[in-house]
């Protein structure tokens, strides 16, 4: 797919067509701000189509760093396309168009984001790397979803001494809150990143599925067989399909909103910045208004919107975790709360208990 790149490459050439003439087209006349709206929205159509693009061309991107290096692209060219007017008679160079460019490139992210408010059409968030295919399908594969491990992996130690051959997927939640980014991690996370690396290194096939309560672990995705995010996760060869499920329900408008937010570029630039302390401390009061918001969505479990997801992926198992409580739609089962240890298994094409 990468013919892509000659939508965004046409835009920029069009944009520098039009930054060597010293008038707009057909000598339109577009008196401030009107001129400062034009800038905006030609570097918003970049914004798009360089977006549209590194979708499709790198899945691997999660949607913050996709959204960063767009803006930084359209950021960038908007600056040298300013530098490039400088040299045209009759045009001027200023600092407010640049403005104009970068904020049209905000403004079309985020309003090329708001129909992730309100769908199941979820490619536009979703992203994974490492490898689908298990080197054995054969293996029994240990399903953990919401452990929400603090200090203490409840029931991992005694699971893996009981099944050594097994592999292992976990559906998201596997901590209260955890920050992939430096100083944020904690002893609980250190020590399950050194299990991880210990299942690998004997040989097993090790998944990662982020939830609700994962943010920006992308950095670990090599430690990892396979780490993915939003909808989409599969194994080829087998007839198991799985997201978290924190996305099933549609009608969760609120937490569709925090769900973009707290996974946005600028809300990553944000934690970058604090001190390390801070940093933590916000993370704490992240889990602790996890616990307690959108109680009405969280305590009902939206089996309609289920079984549509189920049924979407007809002839296969479709899993997911996050409603703390064992639900079966269709093709479709909920995993239940493996907080007390409580893991299923995927064994010879069936979803049975550990």
């Amino acid at each position: 797919m990468r013919w892509l790149w000659i939508l965004p490459l046409a835009v920029a050439a069009a944009i520098f067509s039009l930054s060597a003439q010293s008038q707009y087209p057909g000598g339109i006349q577009l008196p401030p701000p009107l001129d400062k709206v034009a800038h905006a929205t030609v570097f918003g159509a970049l914004a798009l189509a360089l977006d549209l693009t590194l979708r499709i061309t790198r899945p691997d991107l999660p949607l913050y760093r996709r959204h960063l290096l767009v803006l930084a692209a359209v950021s960038l060219y908007g600056a040298s396309d300013e530098w490039h007017q400088a040299f045209v008679p009759g045009r001027a160079c200023e600092f407010g168009d640049w403005v104009a460019d970068t904020v049209g490139g905000i403004l079309a992210l985020t309003a090329g984001s708001l129909h992730l408010l309100v769908t199941r059409r979820l490619g536009a968030l979703s992203w994974w790397r490492g490898r689908r295919r298990r080197p054995d399908p054969a293996r029994d594969l240990i399903l953990v979803a919401d452990p929400h491990w603090g200090a203490t992996l409840t029931g991992l130690e005694a699971a893996t001494a009981a099944h050594p051959e097994a592999d292992w997927l976990f559906l998201g939640d596997v901590f209260d809150v955890w920050v992939g980014l430096p100083g944020m991690e904690t002893e609980g996370q250190r020590a399950f990143l050194a299990w991880v690396e210990a299942r690998r290194t004997a040989g097993r096939w090790v998944g990662l599925w982020l939830g609700n309560r994962e943010y920006f672990l992308d950095p670990h995705a090599a430690r990892f067989d396979l780490m993915g995010e939003g909808i989409g996760g599969t194994l080829e060869g087998e007839t198991l399909a799985w997201e978290h499920g924190d996305l099933i329900n549609t009608a969760d408008r609120q937490y569709r909103l925090w769900n973009l937010a707290s996974r946005s570029g600028l809300l990553w630039l944000v934690f970058r910045l604090m001190p390390g302390g801070t940093a933590r401390r916000v993370s704490a009061w992240m889990e602790r208004k996890l616990r307690t918001t959108n109680a009405a969505y969280k305590l009902a479990f939206p089996r309609e919107a289920f079984r549509a997801a189920a049924e979407a992926h007809p002839g296969m198992t479709f899993l997911t975790g996050h409603f703390h409580t064992r639900e079966g739609e269709a093709n479709g089962l909920a995993l239940p709360w493996a907080h007390e240890g409580q893991f299923m298994v995927w064994r010879e094409g069936r979803v049975e208990d550990l």
